[in-house]
């Protein structure tokens, strides 16, 4: 009988991990650094989610990034120059560790708006 139990006993445990995924959390967080906290997901969230937001104007700019986990996956993602957001999903173990780099401020098309404003009030328009 005892060496019926063990198999079955490894193999429930095998189960349960398979479905504990681990994400890293925090909420509005002004660098990834403040986001390396992990923590279970419930069993009904098979997604790690990280979203960023970040905006810049002159020589200020400033950012916001929160982790979680999440029962679906609300990929998304803007980046219009000044302003950028996107929301990225991964579904394996503290998948969740990036910033969102892939969607950050774009300084050239900020310098081209800028530049862009001081000739159309230079010229009057």
């Amino acid at each position: 009988m005892k060496a019926f139990l063990l198999p079955l006993l490894a193999g429930i445990l095998c189960v349960e991990q398979a479905h504990s995924l681990v994400c890293f959390t925090c909420s509005e967080a002004s660098s990834n650094w403040g986001c390396l906290a992990p923590a279970t997901c419930p069993s009904e969230a098979n997604y790690c989610v990280t979203t960023y937001l970040g905006a810049g104007i002159g020589g200020h700019s400033g950012q916001s990034i929160s982790k979680g986990c999440a029962s679906v996956c609300p990929s998304a993602g803007i980046n219009i120059g000044i302003l950028a957001a996107s929301v990225s999903c991964c579904s394996s173990f503290l998948c969740n560790i990036s910033g969102a780099t892939s969607v950050k401020v774009s300084y050239s098309v900020l310098a081209m708006a800028i530049l862009a404003s001081f000739v159309y009030i230079r010229a009057g328009l």
